[in-house]
């Protein structure tokens, strides 16, 4: 699953996964209790895939930290809590994310960044990006002589 399909829900906790849309909205299903729900086009939802983490020079994609995460971890849950200070916060963000902005980076959005990369890990849905940009990638068996 790619982050187009996972969602985050205002007022809701944790991730939900677009199952199908609706007439007034669509139908979510949570990553953390499986239970579906009905989400109305008036509600605020912000897609993963369009969320990005300002850095000094540019905005990285959600998907780029994640995959900082992913390597500095071994493919495991992070190793800051999520509930950590804000000082373990930030030195463990700087580790995955060096030159992130200070002053526009939260430790709260450190603190959702981190939860939802272990609720990813936990259902297993970050294992499937390098595998989608294989697909999207053709690769050519032909050598150059």
């Amino acid at each position: 699953m790619n982050l187009d399909k996972v969602l985050s829900i205002a007022g809701k906790p944790g991730l939900y996964k677009l199952v199908a849309q609706t007439r007034a909205g669509f139908v979510a299903e949570s990553l953390i209790d499986n239970k579906r729900i009905s989400v109305g086009i008036q509600q605020n939802v912000s897609v993963l895939s369009e969320i990005a983490i300002y850095t000094l020079t540019e905005e990285v994609p959600l998907k780029q930290v994640f995959e900082n995460i992913k390597a500095k971890e071994n493919r495991e849950i992070a190793s800051v809590a999520p509930k950590a200070s804000k000082d373990k916060l930030e030195e463990y963000f700087f580790e995955i994310l060096p030159d992130y902005d200070e002053d526009r980076v939260y430790a709260s959005d450190i603190k959702k960044v981190i939860q939802w990369y272990n609720l990813l890990q936990k259902h297993g849905l970050l294992e499937d990006f390098n595998d989608e940009e294989a697909e999207e990638t053709p690769v050519s068996n032909e050598t150059e002589k």
